[in-house]
């Protein structure tokens, strides 16, 4: 008869690896709570219509705001090319 006593093993919870596979599952459930949580508080705005029209409208005013470029800094810019013509 051994008169040694039995290591008795440590309960599940006690083991670090144990842990570590439980939290990358708890982790993807929390990510993905708080991607729900962000899209019903902030949706996507819809689209309107006239995007198109609305963008080059857009474009046009820019390329009018940098054709009124002040002579100061068009005259250290002499170099660059200029902007193509609107069509």
């Amino acid at each position: 008869m051994n008169d040694l006593p039995q290591a008795i093993p440590p309960p599940w919870w006690r083991h670090g690896l144990v842990w570590l596979v439980i939290a990358g599952p708890v982790a993807v459930v929390v990510a993905g709570l708080v991607t729900v949580w962000i899209a019903v508080r902030s949706p996507d705005p819809v689209v309107a219509e006239d995007y198109y029209r609305r963008g080059v409208e857009i474009n046009k005013t820019l390329a009018r705001d940098k054709a009124l470029m002040p002579a100061l800094q068009g005259r250290n810019h002499a170099a660059t090319p200029p902007a193509p013509a609107p069509r």
